[in-house]
């Protein structure tokens, strides 16, 4: 650090992503990071919802983690809550699956029911 506005630069960056994690104004999406989760692949699933939110400059989401949710062969598991509390349980979720609910669930507003636990449980 050589000045005042790199530390400037540094405070901004760590900002954008404090907030990106704690927004509780909109959707909350929770990401199981209980070792299970881990070790079935939350972390990529966690690192591609905060970067599409970023991407798309989308600041009314919070993206936070938790232990255990409960269900260890369906991990990595997201729960989503919507802005009037309504919770939505994704499961067997990668990167990939995590771009989609960020374009279809909280951008329009569409449950991408095919990754759902409901779904899940009638296969």
């Amino acid at each position: 650090m050589k000045s005042i506005a790199e530390l400037e630069e540094i405070r901004k960056k760590a900002l954008e992503k404090i907030s990106i994690r704690s927004n509780s104004d909109g959707y909350r999406v929770v990401v199981g990071m209980a070792t299970c989760g881990i070790a079935a692949g939350a972390r990529p699933v966690m690192t591609s919802f905060v970067e599409e939110l970023q991407k798309r400059n989308i600041t009314n989401t919070a993206v936070t983690m938790t232990g255990c949710i409960g269900v260890c062969r369906l991990e990595p598991v997201v729960e989503i809550t919507d802005p009037k509390g309504e919770k939505t349980t994704y499961v067997k979720m990668t990167a990939e699956k995590a771009v989609r609910i960020v374009a279809e669930h909280i951008v329009n507003g569409r449950v991408c029911i095919d990754y759902t636990i409901g779904y899940e449980d009638k296969k």
